[in-house]
């Protein structure tokens, strides 16, 4: 009902109050006159007692509670330094050193600093400003290399490298979410551990899928001579599954680790006739296997229990069975994406 409404009203129950009428009185004549459009019940009887105690006032009663603050430049400026000293405080605390309500200092952060609380990211490594320089600098190689015809030189990459596949990795809390009914309670999750039974893959593949898939027999070492006699198994594996690659060229992407870059391994990319792609130290989030191939592989064996080495290796080949040409091609064009992002933020570490 419109505010004139409402004073017509309580001034007519205010008027038959004061002639004695009861409340259930007051409500049938004003039924008579206004009918749908009465108030109820409950307004009249509260009125009535209201005017019956010696009320006045037409008016609502004002109403109590803390005084809406206005946010000045002042108090803006308190909160970000506030903020900037110490970017862990939360909310309460930021309210109790500027004797400001919390909704005030939420007020702030988001609407007039732009600021949220998010949570910290896991970098492989402190980048020195040498190493970023380093990144940005392969990045540029490499997006120069590819020019106007990136697809012809990302059909010619060869990548791989080593992972760990746990016999059981359980799912994340994230992963075991359930759809519920509404007054369903949340599903239970107990606390489990990794498996520390693992197995080792040494995956090398190319736009079109896998290549070789290697499982390091147990008790036996990755070193520069394992490694080196994988090369000259992958430059065969490339024969029987590429015909025409070898002689096209293949460009070799790997990281930086001891047993890559060492003298024999190093032969044996020589050997192989392979060219070797710079690829900048501490640099996951540019190597395919690592931004792509593994996490997905991985995601997908999370969750599950595997008793033996055959069995989780045969999931592992399971695995990229019925992945189509576009899947593993798409792997590897990230990388111009991410090296193009690599250059944006000068080196740092690339997210997505």
């Amino acid at each position: 009902m419109s505010e004139v409404t409402k004073i017509e009203y309580r001034a007519v129950i205010k008027f038959l109050t004061r002639e004695g009428l009861s409340p259930q009185n007051i409500k049938n004549r004003l039924d008579g006159v206004y009918g749908e459009n009465s108030p109820s019940y409950s307004v009249v009887k509260d009125w009535s007692k209201r005017f019956r105690l010696g009320q006045e006032s037409l008016e609502d009663d004002a109403r109590t509670g803390r005084t809406v603050e206005v946010v000045t430049n002042d108090k803006i400026a308190l909160v970000e330094d506030l903020v900037l000293g110490d970017r862990r405080l939360k909310v309460k605390e930021i309210s109790q050193m500027s004797a400001l309500s919390e909704t005030s200092v939420r007020r702030i952060l988001h609407d007039h600093l732009g600021m949220s609380k998010v949570s910290a990211r896991w970098v492989p490594k402190q980048l020195s400003a040498l190493q970023r320089q380093r990144r940005v600098e392969c990045a540029r190689t490499f997006l120069e290399l590819c020019g106007d015809n990136s697809e012809d030189v990302l059909k010619t990459i060869v990548t791989g490298d080593e992972t760990m596949v746990l016999y059981y990795d359980p799912l994340s809390k994230r992963e075991s979410m359930e759809w519920r009914r509404k007054g369903e309670g949340p599903p239970r999750k107990f606390r489990v551990c990794q498996s520390t039974k693992k197995v080792m893959a040494t995956i090398f593949w190319d736009c079109e899928g896998i290549l070789l898939i290697d499982f390091k027999e147990r008790n036996t070492t990755v070193n520069a001579t394992y490694y080196a006699a994988l090369l000259h198994k992958l430059r065969q594996q490339i024969r029987e599954k590429r015909r025409g690659k070898l002689t096209r060229g293949v460009r070799l992407l790997h990281d930086n680790a001891p047993v890559h870059t060492a003298g024999i391994a190093q032969a044996a990319i020589r050997d192989c006739g392979f060219e070797q792609l710079d690829h900048p130290p501490y640099s996951p989030d540019m190597a395919p296997s690592d931004y792509y191939l593994f996490g997905n592989l991985k995601k997908d064996l999370r969750g599950r229990h595997f008793s033996d080495d055959d069995e989780l290796k045969s999931a592992v080949l399971a695995h990229f069975e019925d992945k189509p040409k576009s899947y593993f091609f798409k792997g590897i064009e990230l990388l111009l994406k991410r090296c193009n992002k690599c250059i944006e933020v000068r080196g740092d570490y690339v997210e997505k």
